[in-house]
């Protein structure tokens, strides 16, 4: 067993003894492993948090314990429906060793998370999750921090698209004129949008803010949704966002950065089943302009991230981890297919919601 992480591991008020601590997936932002412990006691979640991509892990955790408890207060079983935080021995959510931070959680045992949404049962179970996420933490009125500046907020995002455009650090920016001219072509029509957010057209509500279907926990037994897991980006948006970034994720036929641009496209059976489930959950909690713009949503977060991995490809790709050198010219291609494909049937998007 690494003695590190032990170290770190038996610095948080945890139950029973460590029997081992071996690393779970391969995450993009934190480094996460599953601590087991003897004598029946709990088994654990031990994360190291990217400081980098979180600058306020305090502010952070904060967020997630806020959320948790108060998701805990309205479920039957608090210990499985939600994350529980396990704080540290000096009462802390998170240690800090050096430039890192650490945070546990409890390991919640007979579940599952899927890496992808296959098949439009599974779409519409995972818009049951966020949708009952965000219908629990409707009536939640505190305060939460802003962990990643701008999340999600276009106006921000145009803020760095300009500087960025304007210094074109690796002189990539006369190469490519064509993609600039679909991000600049589309910029009013999301400012647009996002000033019914700003002006409270569109409320504001604690969003999950990255629902891809990983970020499921599914009962193991029935195969039933259970829970919202990774809550390190939970902070005050428009319920939209979630909506857009799952049916950015849930429906493209292609991969994110699929090279074959025949392949990717929005399937629209994958659209209504989410629709249908997030919709079960949380149309009671909405009101109408955010009903009139629910389809749009899905446009507005695939245009963002065309925007974002453009943007990072003029900056000489300094955000997103690159497996070779055009790796994100070719996510921005396959997102604005995306992007496209969404336009084209967005009539009969609005059809669909309209119809739930």
């Amino acid at each position: 067993m690494d003695t590190k992480l032990l170290t770190i591991a038996n610095q948080f008020a945890l139950e029973g003894t460590i029997a081992e601590i071996k690393p779970l997936g391969e995450g993009f932002i934190n480094d996460t492993f599953v601590v087991k412990t003897v004598d029946d006691a709990p088994n654990y979640i031990l994360q190291r948090k990217n400081h980098v991509i979180f600058p306020d892990v305090p502010g952070m955790m904060e967020n997630i314990k806020a959320v948790t408890e108060h998701i805990k207060a309205k479920v039957a079983d608090p210990l499985r429906e939600t994350l529980t935080v396990i704080p540290a021995k000096d009462g802390k959510l998170y240690v800090q060793e050096g430039e890192n931070y650490w945070a546990v959680c409890l390991f919640i045992p007979g579940t599952t998370s899927p890496v992808r949404a296959d098949t439009p049962e599974l779409a519409y179970q995972g818009g049951l999750g966020t949708g009952r996420f965000q219908a629990l933490l409707a009536d939640f009125n505190k305060p939460l921090n802003e962990t990643i500046k701008g999340f999600h907020n276009i106006r921000w995002r145009f803020q760095q698209w300009d500087e960025t455009i304007a210094a074109d650090p690796v002189g990539r920016v006369a190469q490519l004129q064509e993609e600039i001219s679909w991000i600049e072509s589309r910029r009013k029509e999301m400012l647009d949008f996002w000033s019914l957010v700003e002006d409270g057209t569109i409320p504001m509500h604690v969003t999950h803010n990255d629902t891809k279907i990983s970020n499921i926990l599914f009962n193991e037994s029935d195969g039933s949704m259970l829970c919202m897991i990774d809550l390190d980006t939970v902070m005050s948006s428009t319920s939209l966002n979630d909506f857009g970034d799952a049916i950015r994720s849930y429906t493209n036929t292609g991969a994110e950065d699929d090279r074959n641009l025949d392949n990717v496209g929005m399937n629209l059976e994958m659209f209504k089943a989410y629709a249908e489930g997030y919709l079960h959950e949380q149309k009671a909690s909405m009101v109408q302009s955010e009903l009139d713009w629910l389809a749009f949503s899905a446009r507005y977060i695939t245009f963002e991230q065309v925007l974002r991995f453009l943007m990072d490809y003029i900056d000489g790709d300094k955000y997103y981890k690159t497996a070779y050198p055009e790796h994100n010219l070719v996510r921005t291609h396959a997102q604005y297919k995306l992007l496209q494909s969404m336009e084209q049937q967005y009539d009969e998007m609005c059809r669909i919601i309209q119809a739930i």
